[in-house]
């Protein structure tokens, strides 16, 4: 098996790929995340996937690279991450009874080969009507600035959700690990 490298700094996809047990390391790509004009929310996650894969291809090139990006969007307008409290506030106060759509783009690149598999997966959340008092205490709680929504999911951001849809619940934390899997069969990668 090729070297399994992750293209990505964040902690949350990290501690996903962990649960496949297969060894990995990581490395932080260095690409532009700026939408191009006219761009799907589909386009830009699928592109930004590829372009943080082949970002190690030249430094790693005899590895199965994983790329991964994720935006969120609300009536078709892409949220990005709050970065602080108010924007937190003004994005969960927007998502209050609604339904917030995940997309999540992968791509795993065999940079031997040149071979790049990618992938959009959908996740969407139906949140509960929240009041800004309960929105408050949680981003208090929480405090997920650094997150697309500005919730976590795999915390206490669960309580905000009336329900889920989705194939993959993984892909809503950043990284689809069902449809990974698939994708490391394809390149012959045993999976525990």
């Amino acid at each position: 098996m090729l070297p399994l490298i992750l293209a990505s700094s964040s902690a949350y996809r990290r501690d996903l790929l962990k649960r496949l047990r297969l060894p990995f390391t990581w490395a932080s790509p260095d690409i532009d995340e700026q939408a191009l004009p006219g761009e799907s929310a589909e386009q830009l996650v699928c592109r930004l996937a590829r372009n943080k894969a082949y970002a190690l291809a030249t430094s790693h090139p005899q590895h199965l690279i994983i790329g991964s990006d994720q935006v969120a969007a609300l009536d078709g307008q892409i949220i990005g991450k709050p970065h602080d409290l108010p924007r937190a506030r003004q994005q969960l106060l927007n998502a209050s009874g609604r339904s917030l759509a995940f997309l999540t783009g992968l791509a795993l690149l065999n940079s031997q080969s040149d071979y790049c598999q990618v992938a959009c997966v959908p996740f969407t959340v139906h949140f509960r009507e929240l009041d800004e008092s309960r929105i408050d205490r949680y981003l208090q709680a929480e405090q997920p600035f650094d997150c697309a929504g500005s919730f976590k999911s795999e915390g206490l951001g669960i309580s905000l959700f009336r329900s889920t849809t989705g194939e993959d619940s993984t892909s809503l934390i950043g990284l689809p690990l069902i449809r990974l899997v698939d994708m490391l069969l394809n390149e012959g990668v045993s999976i525990p």
